[in-house]
């Protein structure tokens, strides 16, 4: 089995149901979540004019191959009332795998770890709570080092 982490957010509807929603699904389709993190109300990324979103992190353990669980994340949104959209516009529902064990994958369709995590606080503050020790495979450093920003980041 593997150890994955993935980040959740939602600023459409009931952004916590919906993350609700989404790690039950996880569990429906063979992702056996866990830990999982608190969730943080945060401003967008990326498109500033939209909703604040609820994020969180989970780490779950499953059998299925990256590309295998990155279909099934995306299923997961499409089942969830997600449309094709504005990049980084409003969503009701994203799931991104953050970390496949300790893998690096380049693909066009599939990057891991995911290549803006370690600019992104509300990726690194949730995986941070629940998995403080993980080391980043490409940067060497510590989720609880690499979430340590400024006290004033808008997203603590």
């Amino acid at each position: 089995m593997a150890i994955v982490h993935i980040g959740i957010g939602s600023n459409i509807g009931d952004r916590q149901e919906n993350c609700r929603e989404a790690i039950r699904q996880l569990g429906l389709q063979g992702v056996k979540v866990i830990k999982e993190s608190s969730m943080i109300e945060t401003e967008p990324w990326g498109v500033a004019d939209q909703p604040r979103f609820i994020n969180m992190a989970v780490e779950a353990e499953t059998a299925l191959m990256p590309s295998q669980l990155f279909i099934i994340l995306k299923n997961i949104e499409k089942d969830m009332g997600r449309t094709a959209a504005v990049r980084w516009g409003p969503r009701v529902i994203d799931l991104d795998i953050l970390f496949y064990d300790d893998m690096v994958l380049d693909s066009p369709e599939l990057k891991i770890p995911h290549p803006y995590l370690q600019e992104r606080p509300f990726v690194l503050i949730p995986l941070a709570e629940i998995a403080p020790e993980k080391v980043h495979p490409v940067l060497k450093k510590t989720m609880r080092e690499l979430g340590s920003g400024p006290a004033d980041d808008p997203c603590r």
